[in-house]
């Protein structure tokens, strides 16, 4: 049994005391003294097989794929009973057998990937209309999950169904983040079918505006989802009940909003920036909920408050830029560990990775300053730490799933954000170099083949 608090009534007493209430109550059950009992499981059996359907298991990740398995298997199903067949066969594509090992894998993400992964190549300079764009423009469209799912009970509004979600087929539980980089991706590549690429983007926009909670910021799947008394029923070990609002999603969409030219004066941009400031931590940063971690967090405010044309040379802003100068390591990168979830002490602690200097080479970048002598000790860090193939070598992990439980390692990360970093900085020293002399030509690829020469 949990211990209760010793200080009287808490929530957390609150839910223990139940709890305790629930178990003399189950005694009953032992006398089939439980009239509610088998409609309630009926609901419960015929909710996840509802759900099963337009999804990769059930919601497409793990966690909820093995424990459909085991309620099926609960429930009486016999083994060859087809949806034990199928949930089996769900669960056994995650796995990643070698000669050492089992690897599970929690799901499967190509929406993120390969959104991230068109912002960046069309970022570097790949022709908006090369095919591989195009293509990948394309299949993004194709994913776009026109099913009014779960997210509806949450957020009735009157808006066309729309959004992305994170699993690779999961048509009940599409999230606000996915959607906003996929509509960051969506507007920079043209397709053949123009009218097809824009009614897409306008249902995406209009439906990720319908999520905005009460205090001005977003959530990853749902709206206003944030009792967090719900965190202390004592079987919510992982505190992940709660969908709360977070600054490195707000920001995301500012930033989105900012490209599309969206102005200040829009009610919903301004208490998005309320909330972002509202949550800005005393020393300039921001928690990152789905990255690891303040640098995450930092670097999407500041890119999305760029975005806006905000002024950023106000203090706070400037604030930020000096938190990220006070993690930079000495060889030019940053880096931070998974342990800032359970004590912010350890925040920007860590060995420099290229994903995380990335990110805070792009944080820095937002203030437009490329002899800025910290952004430029990071850019030469990504340069030097770059492979011969051009790739970078990584093996931490960096992506959040459940904050203190369940973190993620992306293997995409390693390489497409370094290439956004270089290119972001890239454009911010040409348009330097354009203000200084009117030169436009190159004059940021000169210092960055510098950079490559010396390495070799």
């Amino acid at each position: 049994a949990l211990p209760p608090d010793p200080q009287g009534f808490t929530w957390r007493n609150f839910f223990i005391w139940l709890d305790r209430l629930h178990k003399f109550a189950e005694k009953f059950a032992e006398h089939n003294i439980h009239p509610f009992r088998k409609r309630a499981l009926k609901k419960a059996e015929q909710w996840m097989l509802e759900r099963f359907d337009g999804s990769d298991g059930l919601a497409a990740i793990f966690p909820a794929m093995l424990n459909a398995l085991i309620a099926l298997k609960a429930l009486g199903y016999p083994d060859d009973h087809p949806e034990v067949i199928r949930a089996e066969r769900e669960l056994k594509r995650l796995e990643h057998e070698t000669e050492d090992e089992l690897r599970i894998e929690p799901c499967f993400s190509p929406v993120w990937d390969t959104a991230i992964v068109t912002i960046c190549l069309h970022e570097s300079g790949v022709s908006e209309q090369h095919p591989a764009m195009k293509k990948a423009v394309d299949w993004l469209i194709s994913k776009e999950i026109r099913f009014r799912g779960d997210w509806q009970y949450k957020n009735p509004a009157k808006v066309e169904a729309s959004g992305w979600a994170f699993e690779y087929e999961n048509k009940w539980n599409p999230d606000v983040d996915d959607t906003a980089m996929v509509l960051l991706a969506l507007r920079k590549v043209p397709t053949d079918n123009p009218r097809r690429r824009d009614e897409c983007f306008k249902r995406g926009l209009d439906w990720t505006m319908t999520f905005q909670c009460k205090d001005g910021g977003w959530g990853a799947f749902d709206k206003d989802c944030t009792k967090n008394i719900l965190e202390k029923v004592p079987f919510a070990d992982h505190n992940a009940m709660l969908d709360p609002e977070c600054a490195d999603i707000t920001a995301r969409i500012l930033e989105l909003l900012g490209y599309e030219g969206v102005g200040l004066d829009n009610p919903q941009v301004n208490e998005a920036i309320q909330f972002i400031r509202e949550h800005q931590e005393e020393d300039g940063s921001w928690y990152g909920r789905w990255g690891v971690n303040y640098i995450y967090g930092t670097w999407q405010a500041l890119r999305g408050m760029r975005a806006l044309n905000w002024n950023m040379k106000e203090p706070w802003l400037l604030k930020a830029r000096d938190w990220l100068e006070s993690v930079q390591h000495q060889d030019g990168g940053w880096g931070e560990r998974c342990n800032t979830y359970d004590d912010p002490v350890f925040k920007g602690q860590g060995q420099s990775t290229a994903t995380q200097t990335a990110w805070a080479v792009m944080g820095l970048c937002a203030f437009e300053d490329p002899n800025l002598p910290s952004l430029k000790r990071g850019i030469e860090y990504l340069i030097r730490m770059q492979n011969e193939d051009g790739s970078w070598t990584e093996h931490e992990t960096t992506g959040t799933g459940f904050p203190k439980v369940f973190y993620l390692k992306y293997d995409m990360y390693r390489n497409a954000w370094p290439l956004l970093a270089l290119a972001t900085y890239r454009n911010i020293f040409e348009e330097a170099e354009a203000k200084a002399n009117g030169d436009v030509n190159g004059a940021a690829k000169a210092f960055v083949d510098e950079e490559v020469v010396a390495r070799r």
